[in-house]
């Protein structure tokens, strides 16, 4: 058996970010990785994805983007380049192709068994992100064998899809993104629509979550909610990482011919019953959008930032069909495959400690769990609300570094 002072489980952001802030305080770590460094953003990503955020935005401790493009947004390799960079940088102490296959407690801190062995250490930080398993809705079993489904963690481009029609499920990031590219390629793209977050790719000349973060908004703490649970459930930003940096919105895509529906309700056979609340969603969204866009303008007022940036803009409000259909009939439409862009839900098999949920989620205050010495990072608003974005972990995984020092075997040298 293996021993070292901290066991990190995931090898992104999150684990190397952990791994880093331990180093520079002396302790040692070891990160186990399933696969490679990012490997999920090797294996689980489709061919035109890039970042939502831009390249500036880019940051983990001791690291940083430092490419010829800092207003773009990084596509799949140039990620996994960045992130192998990072690793390099201080000689992360990756073990790769080492599946975790428990993690339980015994004498004072943790066993932890994987495909490359097992090891004891006296804390544990979980780092295997929010994007973990593709949540699909029960209504997908009733469907019958001749439609073909995907996950965004599997789908690549539209040319593994058969000819026909695509309904695709789920309008946050993910799910316009690809509503837009299966658009592009020819076929005829039905979008179920549910509760979603929708923004502009740039507002008054400068990119959104420029503004977001000169506003304070993405470092905004958890306390400051009023209900923290409802705040962790909310939709990914409706926003799309485009070279030309244009905005990709229901509006536009209902104006290119993408046909919107209500929610996803149900199935049976071939025919799947859908919300009536198309119209409620979208107006939701938009009264969001509009009180953000007004924030931004009192901002620009309050700080004397006119003559920096652009003018006001006009908001777009959504235009939405008449009458939505409540059902939908998948051989009428001639839609022969089902994009579930619905999210993500986490799993912990081998997670053999009490802290999780009846819904299966780790229990945990500020990645803080019940557990002496177990900790988890990189989930959705952990302590701030960029706590699962590049930019946002490191300074969650410094704070944790600080909490897991408390619990290193290593001594402080005597002066």
């Amino acid at each position: 058996m293996q021993r070292t002072d901290t066991l990190i489980v995931g090898g992104g952001q999150a684990g190397l970010a952990m791994s880093h802030c331990l180093t520079d305080r002396g302790i040692e770590s070891v990160v186990l990785e399933r696969g490679r460094v990012g490997e999920r953003w090797r294996s689980e990503r489709w061919d035109s994805l890039r970042l939502l955020t831009p390249s500036w935005q880019s940051r983990l401790p001791g690291w940083r983007y430092q490419g010829p493009d800092s207003d773009g947004y990084m596509t799949v390799p140039e990620v996994v380049s960045f992130l192998e960079g990072y690793a390099r940088s201080f000689a992360a102490p990756v073990e790769e192709r080492a599946r975790v296959l428990g993690v339980e407690p015994a004498d004072g801190g943790y066993r932890v068994t994987s495909t490359r062995g097992t090891w004891q250490a006296r804390s544990v930080v979980v780092a295997t992100g929010q994007c973990d398993v593709p949540h699909v809705p029960a209504a997908a079993a009733a469907l019958p064998g001749w439609v073909e489904q995907v996950v965004p963690s599997r789908y690549r481009n539209p040319g593994q899809l058969p000819q026909g029609g695509v309904l695709v499920v789920g309008a946050s990031a993910s799910g316009v993104q690809l509503a837009d590219e299966v658009q592009r390629s020819g076929r005829p793209v039905t979008l179920a629509v549910g509760r979603h977050t929708r923004l502009p790719r740039t507002y008054r000349g400068r990119d959104i979550m420029w503004w977001l973060e000169l506003m304070g908004v993405l470092g905004e703490p958890a306390e400051s909610v009023f209900d923290l649970k409802v705040s962790r459930r909310q939709p990914s930003l409706q926003l799309a990482g485009r070279p030309d940096r244009r905005t990709l919105d229901l509006p536009r895509l209902q104006a290119r011919g993408v046909r919107l529906v209500g929610r996803v309700r149900g199935a049976q056979g071939g025919r799947l019953s859908l919300a009536d609340d198309l119209v409620a969603n979208t107006a939701a969204a938009d009264v969001k959008l509009a009180k953000l866009l007004a924030r931004i303008d009192r901002f620009v007022e309050d700080e004397g930032l006119a003559g920096e940036v652009g003018e006001a803009e006009p908001f777009n409000p959504f235009f939405w069909p008449a009458d939505p259909p409540t059902e939908l009939d998948l051989a009428r439409e001639g839609i022969a495959s089902v994009v579930w862009a619905t999210g993500y839900r986490r799993r912990y098999p081998w997670l053999r400690v009490p802290v999780l949920d009846a819904d299966g989620e780790i229990r945990h205050r500020g990645g803080i769990t019940d557990a002496p010495g177990l900790c988890v990072l990189g989930l959705q608003f952990m302590r701030r609300r960029n706590s699962n974005f590049i930019d946002g972990v490191g300074r969650d995984a410094e704070e944790l570094a600080h909490h897991v020092a408390e619990r290193s075997w290593r001594r402080p040298a005597v002066a």
